[in-house]
């Protein structure tokens, strides 16, 4: 990464950060940076989701089986995850104009790469190619509101962030079953590309930059760490239950992971008293920081290993075609989407506890009532569940976002969003690995609908700690602006 890439002034005045505080009106363009920057993490998170109904299509077309296929999810997250601890970095070297290009750029180039995949391995680089730019959009949406929206107005603006972060998994595997009804599993991609490229197009023309540029040195041991603390700890995960523990590798790699991310841990430390970290780990200095993120990181285990295990559960048992596994998913997403705005608004009020103690019994609540499900379970009552299990996830995420983010002070907002989305990968992408293992291993020796059955009760046990968490969240307030 060359550092010439920072002196790319586009001729725009750098806007300072805290200018929008002054009052609760927020100025045109920054409403314009925030919806483009919206309309981008509404694609790329689409993305995500697009792949868990195309799973079994896939297996056929592409002859692998599932612990292979499941890569595709996984190793996108992954990706996420070694990425998005650059991201601090990244966001502090780079204008919000040329952030903003290379995550989309990335983006679409996976897209296009996934498209035109010939077989297995091509597409899986394909997915890792759209994972990077996925990586770096997250945050920059996360830091760029933190830096223009006032503190009285964040709970509500982040509500809308949730259409875009709920509304887009829910409706992807919809939009991919109808495409699969119809056509080859490429048209998943075909179908994204068009909006990315006219996202870019947009964001191009009428993106100026939000906050302020810095001059932090990109440390290489970081980023080179990364890779095995992260990916040691995801592969180990995965692949202990598919082996029935029969190879020693998955302990091994469990064990590097670990001993990488300690390592990792104390480089950060160590940078940090010169002020040149690659992941500024002194957020979690901050009580509501560090209790938030790990109710986020509870809540994705959870949801992500149960969104791998649904849509398998309705075509195997069920048998249920993929446009109406989609279907059958679409009114828990909806939910979510549509709540988050509320959510927002009722945040912004009460504060925190009410919301993140009511969500966290639902995700309880509907996990449990998941691992009871049988051959003979109704289709109405497993979409009833998944609306319920969204609306308890929709209760979660607003409050856990904001509380999290809003005492950290300004330059710090990078790293905060950071380090939430890092984790947040981790998570989901451990969630899934564990709870598919078990899955693979029960159902190998007890049948499918047991196998589902002991992930959902996994599930559900992880889920308890939310409920935990959720009792000790405090109202947060905004860090003074220096």
């Amino acid at each position: 990464m060359s550092t010439d890439i920072t002196s790319d002034a586009h001729g725009k005045p750098v806007q300072q950060a805290g200018t929008e505080h002054a009052s609760d009106k927020m100025s045109r363009e920054s409403v314009t940076v925030i919806v483009t920057l919206l309309v981008a993490t509404f694609v790329v998170i689409l993305n995500e989701t697009i792949m868990n109904v195309a799973l079994q299509r896939l297996m056929t077309d592409l002859k692998v089986d599932p612990p292979t296929v499941q890569w595709l999810s996984t190793g996108f997250m992954l990706t996420m995850a070694v990425v998005i601890p650059t991201t601090g970095f990244i966001l502090q070297r780079l204008t919000t104009r040329a952030a903003f290009l290379l995550a989309i750029g990335l983006f679409s180039t996976g897209t296009l790469l996934a498209a035109l995949a010939p077989g297995f391995s091509v597409l899986l680089l394909a997915r890792i190619v759209q994972a990077g730019g996925t990586a770096i959009m997250l945050p920059l949406l996360m830091t760029t509101i933190l830096t223009l929206v006032p503190l009285s107005r964040r709970g509500a603006v982040m509500g809308n962030v949730t259409i875009a972060i709920s509304v887009a998994p829910a409706l992807g595997p919809t939009v991919s079953g109808i495409i699969l009804d119809h056509f080859s599993w490429r048209f998943m991609f075909v179908f994204v590309l068009p909006v990315a490229l006219a996202a870019m197009a947009i964001g191009a023309k009428f993106l100026t930059n939000v906050g302020e540029q810095g001059s932090v040195k990109l440390d290489f041991v970081s980023v080179i760490l990364t890779v095995p603390a992260f990916g040691g700890l995801v592969y180990g995960l995965s692949q202990i239950g598919g082996n029935g523990g029969a190879s020693a590798l998955p302990v091994v790699a469990l064990v590097v992971g670990v001993l990488c991310m300690v390592a990792f841990v104390f480089r950060q430390l160590k940078l940090q008293k010169s002020d040149a970290p690659l992941l500024d780990l002194r957020a979690f200095n901050f009580r509501m920081f560090t209790v938030s993120t790990l109710l986020m990181v509870v809540a994705m285990m959870a949801l992500f290993g149960g969104v791998i295990l649904l849509p398998l559960y309705l075509q195997n048992i069920l048998h249920l075609q993929p446009m109406e596994t989609g279907l059958a998913l679409l009114p828990g997403g909806l939910a979510m989407g549509l709540l988050g705005p509320v959510v927002g608004r009722l945040f912004d009020k009460v504060g925190p506890l009410p919301l993140t103690v009511t969500g966290s019994l639902l995700l309880v609540l509907t996990l449990w009532q998941f691992s009871q499900l049988t051959a003979s379970s109704q289709l109405w009552w497993v979409i009833v569940l998944y609306a319920v299990l969204s609306l308890g996830l929709a209760l979660l995420f607003t409050p856990s976002f904001t509380t999290g983010l809003n005492p950290l002070p300004p330059h710090l907002y990078s790293h905060g969003s950071a380090i939430m989305s890092t984790l947040q990968q981790v998570a989901g992408a451990a969630g899934t690995a564990l709870l598919v293992s078990i899955f693979a291993v029960v159902s190998a020796s007890s049948g499918f609908v047991a196998g589902m059955q002991a992930a959902f009760l996994t599930a559900t046990v992880i889920s308890v700690i939310a409920v935990v968490l959720s009792a000790m969240m405090r109202k947060t307030e905004g860090a003074a602006m220096h």
